[in-house]
Formats: C-alpha cells, sequence, structure tokens
C-alpha cells in the first residue's frame, strides 16, 4: 500500500459550559517536536472520511460522536526527510480538515511513538501553541465552523 500525498487533519472539540475546547498533541522530538491536531495520511484504499476516522483512533483511542469536513483544505510542501514515504517524488501535500466533536468527559489515549503530551485548549491558548500557519488557519477555520449560526456538530 502506497501513500498518497494527501493528509487529513482531526481537529477534536468538546463544549466547556458555553465555549468549545480544542485538542491538541505534541510530536516527539524525533519527529520535529510541535503540537498539531491529529494528522496523517490517506492510503491508497481510503477515502477522506476512512482515513479521518482510523487516524482518529490510532492517535487518540477517539470514535468521535460526529465527525465532518468543514469544507476546507491547504497545501504545504514536503520536509525532505518525509519524501521518502512516497512512492512517487511528491513537493507538496494537501491536507484536508475534519472537525470531531469526542464528547465531554474523555481525554485521549496517544501512542508515544508520535506524542508525547496532549492538551485541551480554549481558541487562544491553542492559537499559541500552534507552530505552522496552515494549522493556525484551520483552527481558526474550525471556530468559525463552530460558531457559524450555533452550528449543531452532533
Amino acid at each position: 500500500m502506497t501513500r498518497q500525498p494527501i493528509q487529513v487533519a482531526v481537529y477534536c472539540v468538546r463544549s466547556r459550559g458555553s465555549h468549545w475546547e480544542f485538542l491538541l498533541l505534541h510530536r516527539v522530538l524525533d519527529r520535529l517536536s510541535f503540537w498539531q491536531a491529529v494528522t496523517g495520511g490517506v492510503e491508497d484504499d481510503e477515502d477522506y472520511y476512512a482515513a479521518a476516522l482510523r487516524e482518529l483512533k490510532e492517535e487518540t483511542g477517539f470514535e468521535p460522536i460526529s465527525l465532518k469536513m468543514i469544507g476546507y483544505s491547504y497545501v504545504f510542501p514536503v520536509q525532505e526527510e518525509m519524501r521518502r514515504i512516497y512512492e512517487k517524488p511528491v513537493d507538496h501535500i494537501t491536507e484536508i480538515v475534519f472537525l470531531a466533536h469526542v464528547g465531554n468527559n474523555k481525554n485521549p489515549v496517544i501512542d508515544p511513538v508520535e506524542h508525547d503530551k496532549w492538551k485541551w485548549c480554549d481558541y487562544d491558548s491553542g492559537m499559541k501553541l500552534l507552530y505552522w500557519p496552515g494549522n493556525k488557519e484551520s483552527l481558526k477555520r474550525i471556530r468559525a465552523f463552530l460558531q457559524e449560526k450555533n452550528r449543531s456538530i452532533s
């Protein structure tokens, strides 16, 4: 099975009173040590939704109450050390953004090979933790998606 130059980013949310909290995971040092949402590649035999469900389960143990594409994706350059995982030469990856409502009292069970910490954050704290511009824009759009007409995500 080969990996496509497409990834999913799954932003887990839970409600806390009248606001939302967002789950961020911290990549281990040998995987560049930064905060992000659940992310992962789309395999040849998967659609985007199946990849998002699989990555969510693998990286957090969560089975979502709801999982939605928010209608946003972006492109970013492939880091040199990551080019080896693709069968064909790849310069850019498209990341498709999902929103997963995971329930109010859940905490993730993370895989220590990929992540060493996790944190539930309010929007402002999450924006401060995120490093990559695409991740920041995704969180901004996730919040807007949640705020749009008090959208139901269940």
